[in-house]
């Protein structure tokens, strides 16, 4: 197993790159929750699993931060949903 990343720009790159997969992978889901203002609901599983990985490969005083949380919300909502239609804008 790889050592557990340390840095926190070193972490922030990897949480972000986690995230891209996310969007990748669950094109449909992402749109439909953002058009539904369900996104977090529907991707739920998706978004813990991805967690999951990413506090297995950080320290615990990174893991600890919110990290993961901004590049879900930086990914999925800031970049990939700013073209989608949704309720809330």
């Amino acid at each position: 197993m790889p050592p557990l990343i340390e840095k926190a720009e070193r972490a922030r790159q990897f949480a972000r790159a986690i995230a891209s997969d996310l969007a990748m992978y669950n094109e449909a889901k992402l749109a439909q929750g953002i058009q539904d203002d369900t996104l977090f609901d529907l991707m739920k599983g998706e978004i813990e699993e991805g967690r999951t990985h990413f506090q297995s490969r950080v320290t615990p005083e990174i893991a600890s931060t919110n990290l993961y949380d901004r590049a879900v919300v930086d990914i999925l909502l800031k970049q990939r949903g700013q073209n989608i239609k949704s309720k809330i804008w």
